[in-house]
């Protein structure tokens, strides 16, 4: 596992992709939300004072447990939020409809989580125990570990060179791909 700088350094590399479907605004406002969730597998340090059997990198690092949190923020942020992000004017849309925001939101989370979980892998064993993240479909350890978990050069390079990537596709004079899913303008 790399330090929280690498986790929000992998995170902001995993929604680069968001500037080929979104303007400026939604762009940066998914990278901000993916940067808010890419600890979501580190729950299992808060849910282990809770329930002492759950141990670090066990199910909460699994692209399972990352994709069903992910599908159930979606569903509660559309039902919830929809109405409140339709009367705000910083959205800059006619409409915002539900799946709208469902994609976004589980897209978000989805981003962050398995950033995490890659980020995870390329360090883990150093300090804590390997990552199962295919299961239950696969049970076994994998184990890439090729960074350090200490490493300034990898956690705040890569942190440089993921700042870098944003500044150079924010400064791009491009259009987003039109989906159903664009979110604003450019």
């Amino acid at each position: 596992m790399v330090d929280v700088s690498g986790h929000l350094a992998m995170a902001l590399l995993f929604a680069a992709p968001a500037w080929l479907l979104w303007g400026r605004r939604g762009s940066l406002t998914f990278a901000g939300f993916t940067l808010v969730t890419a600890m979501l597998p580190d729950t299992d340090l808060v849910l282990r004072r809770v329930f002492p059997t759950v141990h670090h990198h066990g199910v909460t690092h699994t692209i399972l447990f990352v994709t069903v949190a992910s599908v159930v923020a979606g569903a509660l942020a559309a039902r919830l939020l929809t109405g409140h992000f339709e009367a705000n004017r910083w959205v800059r849309s006619d409409a915002i409809r539900e799946e709208t925001v469902f994609v976004f939101t589980t897209a978000g989370f989805l981003t962050g989580g398995t950033s995490h979980i890659f980020a995870d892998l390329l360090s883990a064993p150093d300090i804590a125990p390997p990552l199962t993240p295919l299961w239950p479909l696969y049970a076994k350890p994998i184990i890439i570990d090729v960074i350090y978990y200490d490493s300034v050069v990898w956690n705040f390079g890569l942190l440089a060179v993921a700042l870098a990537v944003h500044f150079a596709l924010f400064r791009s004079e491009r259009s987003p791909i039109e989906t159903a899913y664009r979110i604003g303008d450019t």
